[in-house]
């Protein structure tokens, strides 16, 4: 319990004095007659102290009065967090090639392969990839995230916005091949610089997720196309998901069959990409490595947070006011009433 004006508190010293006072003062005459005894009978229930009633009621309502005027407060501090958000927009490739799955170093034969996807220990390259942007997406709730999915066409899948819930819903049904086969690179770093360009963000970043090497033909090749996002303030960050130690799991009647596959992504020109926007590349060879790729990413890509603190107060001195009129009027009604004396 604070007061805002606490200083007002000094008025109960008069107001204490005023009280000792007329407790202790006793009660003047209010005629002037040469014996009492007529008046004693009648008047018998009203003596001593009783008689002080009103001007206690009095006392008691400025007592509230004053309380009332140093306004009590009781205060809820609230912490309003401002941040500076970044607009980033994460490109995942959606080629067939995503289904592949990287083993890890630990499993070496089939039996073991076999029971470490069924546990989800081993997911193909896609779930790999969209369990990481989730991570990622949860720990930047100030940022506005787009997505989009590519193959040999880019598809905006939600555009930059902070409803973050909405874009892991639609991260959530995507699935390899869905918008076809083959990978061009340049569309995904068009579409996002068209989506960025007029931010009125600080800093515009992509992220770019690919597990194969550009094989589409376009006007603009992916290396013009980062030079053009470079112009536009866009920094791309290239990531090249999958390893040597790959296959594709086919469901067959004599039980599934693992095809081993090999990395397709294509270093050089990731590494291009990413110098010439001022990003960085990373090799991501299964979930660990992506998920240490994205905890880098994340440092990297800083946003600024200012956390103003303010105070919700709530006020008891409407509550006090109201109590003294009250008892000021209970003084009022008894000392005109059941206290009144005869001049």
């Amino acid at each position: 319990m604070t007061f805002a004006y606490p200083w007002v508190l000094f008025c109960y010293i008069p107001l204490l004095l005023i009280g000792w006072y007329v407790w202790k003062r006793k009660p003047q005459p209010s005629l002037q007659v040469s014996t009492t005894k007529p008046f004693k009978a009648a008047n018998g229930s009203h003596k001593g102290h009783v008689s002080r009633i009103p001007v206690l009621l009095y006392l008691a309502a400025s007592a509230v009065l004053v309380l009332a005027l140093a306004r009590p407060q009781r205060g809820i501090e609230r912490i309003v967090i401002r941040a500076k958000g970044i607009d980033i927009i994460l490109a995942i490739d959606l080629s067939g090639s995503m289904q592949a799955m990287d083993v890890p170093g630990d499993i070496s034969n089939p039996h073991a392969l076999k029971s470490a996807i069924e546990s989800g220990k081993v997911k193909d390259r896609l779930d790999v990839a969209k369990q990481e942007i989730r991570r990622f997406v949860k720990q930047r709730p100030n940022d506005r995230i787009g997505l989009i999915g590519f193959a040999r066409f880019p598809y905006t899948i939600c555009p930059p916005t902070l409803d973050h819930a909405w874009l892991l819903a639609h991260l959530n049904r995507l699935q390899p091949g869905m918008i076809g086969d083959a990978t061009g690179i340049s569309g995904p770093i068009a579409s996002a610089v068209y989506r960025l360009k007029k931010s009125d963000a600080r800093r515009r970043v992509m992220v770019l997720f690919t597990d194969g090497a550009n094989n589409v033909a376009a006007r603009v090749s992916p290396r013009q196309a980062s030079k053009l996002a470079r112009e536009f303030n866009v920094v791309i960050y290239t990531v090249g998901i999958g390893s040597d130690n790959a296959f594709v799991m086919q469901d067959t009647f004599m039980g599934p069959r693992f095809i081993p596959v090999r990395g397709a992504y294509d270093t050089p020109l990731l590494k291009d990409i990413a110098k010439n926007s001022d990003g960085q590349y990373y090799s991501a060879a299964d979930a660990e490595g992506l998920r240490e790729v994205m905890s880098q990413i994340n440092k990297m890509e800083k946003t600024t947070v200012e956390q103003p603190k303010f105070v919700d107060y709530k006020e008891f001195a409407p509550l006090l006011a109201a109590l003294s009129l009250v008892l000021f009027l209970l003084g009022f009604v008894a000392e005109n009433s059941l206290f009144l004396s005869v001049p």
